[in-house]
């Protein structure tokens, strides 16, 4: 067993090493949900949706909407606009990231 004089410092090896990870699973936002940097909910998320038809462009597809391209670009991310093809499913009404 630790002898009375060790103990502070054992005390304190164990409270860096806590601290430590506690600081990383703040940093990966990981263990702890919601704290951070980062919001909790980044992605956005779509009321209404529309099926893209031949011919249909981003443009257009805003225009239809009354969006500014901003808008439209932010409730659709990661949307390649000089690749649309029929079928395909775009936000028109949601909430931005």
């Amino acid at each position: 067993m630790a002898s009375i004089g060790k103990s502070p410092i054992i005390f304190f090896q164990m409270f860096l090493v806590l601290s430590l990870l506690l600081a990383v699973s703040m940093a990966e936002n990981r263990l702890i949900k919601g704290f951070g940097i980062l919001a909790a909910n980044s992605s956005p998320e779509c009321d209404t949706t529309y099926g893209v038809r031949a011919g249909d462009t981003c443009f257009s597809v805003a225009g239809m909407f009354n969006l500014a391209s901003e808008v439209f670009n932010s409730i659709n991310p990661n949307l390649n606009c000089d690749a649309l093809f029929a079928g395909q499913w775009l936000c028109v009404q949601g909430t931005p990231s």
